[in-house]
């Protein structure tokens, strides 16, 4: 208990980490202590530790290295600490006033040095932050420069602050020696090298200032939209975007591109880009709300919404385009019938389920207004029926987050997650657990019992046979080298670009449409090399983006999980399924209450309820729930046919046509009506 609380503070992950920062605190406290007796020896090896030690943590613990500098331990007071250190070293050893002056002069103009490239740099990268990103549409044509190498560019104050190594190492030799001529050697080094890299950086700053205006970098997109001449957009928004929002965009991608009409994705955020998947639909990023404003889309004729949030109002002022609200996924959460769904056009459903759910709203939303089109993203779940089980019974937990409230039965981690984990490695099945994204992002509880069920997996794992663990660690091991192979791959072929905004707009290009087959195939053959190194009987912890939530379905023979979208999306499957109840509601509140509970195993807060609700997979022939399944899934989902993409397909070219047709009177009328001004004139 006192090593994780001690890795929490700290910002660590591990021993390892921990080790180190133990390290770098000892050697940091030694400087002083060394330069005062005075040893140079003990001095050199203290302070080659902190050297080394400070560049390891900033790879392995940076979460470490941010809390330092919130306490004002910054990179920069850290090596002016060590040069100061050198200094009072050289003092006490003696050296000559001629040699102390000359150290401090060097030192000082090189931090001077340091601030300069600073400024220099600052201003290079205010001339490149541009009003827009762009992603598979061809800006060549707006003269954007090239960025400054990398080596002058990326991490230059890490770069920069170690130029003064060379002076270090000389005055130490120095003092080792007796002669000071290895001092003056690494002082001309030191001052040489800064003085360059601040004139080669002089240099990039005038080749920035040839970056054009914003206006004429947006009358560029213009002309690449005017060519492309999107009909339909995705537009999200999010406050805070990182990997873990994404995903509501990222599970879109593949429906938008089979859509008839010519797809656009529209991101406000500059992290997004970082995180979208990928697409060979243009993107365009447009942080600025006066820049969306004046994105030209004469023939954009629908505008689809995966979550609320409050930039969606620079949108939907376009009159001329339809707006719909698609959401990420089907629930019984409040989220999936807000009063906000108003503001749109329409909203779009999966099934009648989603339709009673917003009725059940009063005086929010008419029903016209509320069109079932499936779940598009579905299609590629294996069925219960196609799904061959393993040796043990293999169940995925994934818990919802913690949500924006304090409720702690939103997720089940808070209130039973661990001990039903607990029961679930006593019951002697495979558990797979994949906790939310945003699990543990808000309440420390939560985060706290996610770390419990990890560590409880971990050691079942352990306690396994030491032979089949021996033999499990030798086939993940071999499989390693493919998988990050793979992984390498799916990243040149993913369309995401590097480098600062205006890199990336200098990149952009209009894909070429090869790779997609490609694509597909290593996702399918990553997916396979992994369960198939991982085995059949342990436990897995899924915490990024593959394997996909939806590849675990296909492993599962059963899911236990909170009123979430993942239930409604495992519905498709037909599989058994298992809600928790941890408030332990009387059954028929609870299915009354929660649509996807009327086909679901109800699991209670003490977990009583587990080893029967297992018998359904063990024993098939018993599962009583299965017929209630298959009634839920059209309920839930629609209808198998049409298919839910050609549901989906469907609804966007009859909105579109409709959005048209009211432009088309709008512009009639609006003729008729200079028509009659000009004859009574």
């Amino acid at each position: 208990m006192t090593f994780r609380w001690l890795c929490g503070v700290l910002r660590v992950r591990g021993k390892t980490d921990l080790l180190l920062v133990f390290l770098f605190a000892a050697g940091f406290a030694a400087l002083p202590v060394f330069a005062l007796l005075p040893s140079l020896w003990g001095f050199a090896v203290a302070s080659a530790v902190t050297y080394a030690v400070d560049e390891v943590l900033h790879t392995r613990a940076p979460a470490f290295v941010r809390r330092l500098a919130a306490l004002q331990l910054t990179r920069t007071m850290r090596f002016a600490v060590r040069t100061v250190m050198l200094l009072a070293l050289a003092d006490r050893m003696g050296a000559p006033d001629a040699v102390l002056v000359a150290a401090l002069a060097v030192f000082s103009a090189h931090f001077g040095l340091v601030i300069l490239y600073t400024a220099v740099h600052h201003a290079i990268r205010r001339r490149r932050v541009l009003p827009v990103v762009v992603r598979n549409l061809d800006m060549s044509g707006a003269g954007i420069p090239q960025s400054p190498p990398a080596l002058l560019y990326r991490r230059f104050l890490r770069k920069l602050l170690h130029l003064d190594l060379p002076a270090h190492a000389g005055l130490l030799a120095a003092l080792a020696a007796g002669a000071w001529q290895p001092a003056g050697i690494g002082f001309v080094l030191t001052a040489g090298l800064a003085v360059a890299a601040v004139a080669a950086l002089l240099g990039q700053l005038r080749r920035a200032r040839r970056t054009p205006p914003d206006d004429e970098v947006i009358a560029e997109l213009n002309r690449q939209l005017a060519g492309y001449r999107p009909e339909v957009a995705l537009y999200f928004s999010f406050a805070s975007v990182s990997r873990d929002f994404m995903y509501q965009v990222n599970m879109w991608i593949e429906t938008l591109e089979r859509l008839d009409r010519r797809p656009l994705i529209i991101l406000r955020e500059r992290a997004s880009f970082r995180y979208l998947g990928r697409t060979s639909i243009p993107v365009v990023c447009v942080p600025k709300a006066d820049d969306v404003a004046q994105l030209e889309l004469p023939e954009l004729r629908v505008v689809l919404y995966p979550g609320n949030a409050g930039k969606n109002v620079h949108m939907l002022r376009v009159a001329e385009a339809k707006h719909v609200f698609i959401g990420h996924g089907d629930s019984d959460k409040l989220a999936s019938s807000n009063r906000v769904s108003k503001v749109y056009d329409e909203i779009w459903v999966a099934g009648r389920a989603g339709r009673d759910r917003y009725q059940r709203v009063r005086h929010a939303i008419s029903d016209s207004a509320i069109v079932e089109v499936g779940r598009p993203q579905l299609s590629s779940i294996r069925l219960h029926a196609d799904h061959v089980p393993g040796p043990v019974p293999t169940v995925l937990y994934a818990p919802t987050w913690e949500g924006w409230s304090d409720d702690d039965c939103h997720t089940s981690l808070i209130p039973m997650g661990v001990a039903l984990v607990e029961k679930l490695l006593a019951e002697n099945v495979r558990v797979i657990y994949k906790p939310h994204p945003l699990t543990g992002k808000r309440s420390r509880v939560a985060a706290e019992a996610d770390r419990a069920v990890r560590e409880l997996l971990r050691a079942d794992n352990e306690r396994r046979d030491s032979r089949d663990a021996q033999e499990a660690e030798a086939a993940i091991a071999a499989a390693r080298p493919r998988l990050a192979e793979i992984q390498a791959r799916l990243g040149e072929l993913s369309g995401r670009l590097t480098g600062d905004d205006a890199q990336q707009l200098r990149d952009a290009r209009v894909p070429a449409g090869d790779g997609e087959a490609e694509w597909h195939e290593l996702r399918s053959e990553w997916h396979r090399l992994f369960w198939e190194s991982r085995g059949p009987v342990r436990h897995q912890v899924i915490l990024r983006q593959l394997p996909t939530l939806y590849d675990c379905f296909d492993q599962a023979d059963m899911l236990i999980s909170d009123v979430s979208s993942v239930v409604a999306d495992f519905v498709a499957s037909l599989k058994p399924y298992v809600l928790t109840n941890a408030d332990d509601l009387p059954d028929e509140d609870f299915r009354a209450a929660y649509t996807t509970a009327g086909g679901a195993y109800l699991l209670d807060r003490d977990c009583t309820r587990l080893p029967e609700i297992l018998r359904s997979v063990r024993e098939p022939a018993h599962d009583p729930m299965a017929a209630e399944r298959r009634v839920l899934k059209e309920y839930v989902l629609g209808p198998d046919r049409p298919t839910s993409m050609e549901r989906f397909n469907t609804a966007v070219n009859a909105l579109a046509e409709k959005a048209a047709a009211e432009q088309a009177e709008r512009l009639g009328e609006g003729e008729g009506e200079e028509q009659r001004v000009v004859v009574g004139a």
